[in-house]
């Protein structure tokens, strides 16, 4: 899964991003499929591993937000509650290595 810079998808076709966003809820989905829940409140780490790192503020936060829907949807919880402490990181991955860790403490 590639979690882009909202930068980037800014004048992208509603569709296109729609389909993006429909495909990282269902990785997300599957990635936690079979994984136990944790118990309630909970903190959720999701660290976006690319070559290029964005800016710690709200770009990173929200190039990974239908991941975080996601997890809150596998979790039964609203991802805006008190349930769940979101919590974001990036690490350097090689050339065309994208993808999403979810840590959930």
């Amino acid at each position: 899964m590639r979690a882009i810079s909202p930068n980037k998808t800014s004048g992208e076709h509603w569709s296109k991003r729609s389909r993006r966003a429909k495909a990282h809820r269902d990785a997300t989905a599957w990635a936690l499929y079979k994984q136990k829940k944790p118990p309630l409140p909970c903190w959720v780490t999701l660290t976006r591993i690319a070559p290029k790192r964005l800016d710690e503020g709200d770009n990173l936060a929200m190039s990974m937000k239908h991941v975080r829907d996601g997890v809150a949807e596998w979790l039964g919880i609203d991802d805006g509650g008190v349930l769940a402490q979101w919590l974001y990181a990036q690490r350097r991955g090689e050339a065309y290595q994208y993808a999403v860790l979810i840590e959930i403490e």
